[in-house]
């Protein structure tokens, strides 16, 4: 009789469950996900959908990163743009060194910061991004 009552109650909660996940889920993606009884393995299918997707976001990233040139208005916001790019590589172990970084920057601005390049390349420090935005800016 107990076990009755808890899978009842069980029962309900996975429903709620089930009902809550996918209410959050848009309509064209729950509807790729291949129904299930549980909530547990309804996300586990969810998972299971996303994770190539992660991949091509990661690829989408990279070549953002290497293809997209300065296009005018602040240099200060082309570096952070490009450096919050390579932040969300970090958590697909991705990440980039600094060093690389900053000659992906000096790659994507126009001849006006060939100066800039030149000076990089001849001291024997390494900039970082902060440094790099100091003295484009």
């Amino acid at each position: 009789m107990k076990y009755d009552i808890d899978h009842a109650k069980w029962d309900s909660s996975n429903h709620k469950c089930l009902m809550v996940i996918k209410g959050s889920i848009e309509d064209p993606i729950r509807g790729s996900i291949p129904e299930c009884t549980t909530a547990t393995k309804y996300l586990k299918k969810v998972k299971s959908q996303f994770t190539g997707s992660s991949k091509a976001y990661a690829s989408t990233l990279i070549k953002k990163l290497v293809n997209e040139k300065y296009s005018g208005g602040g240099i200060r916001e082309h570096i952070l743009k490009k450096s919050n790019m390579t932040s969300k590589l970090k958590p697909m172990d991705l990440e980039l060194k600094d060093e690389f970084l900053i000659h992906l920057v000096f790659a994507s601005l126009p001849k006006e910061y060939e100066t800039f390049v030149v000076n990089y390349n001849l001291q024997l420090d390494k900039w970082d991004n902060e440094k790099l935005i100091a003295i484009c800016v």
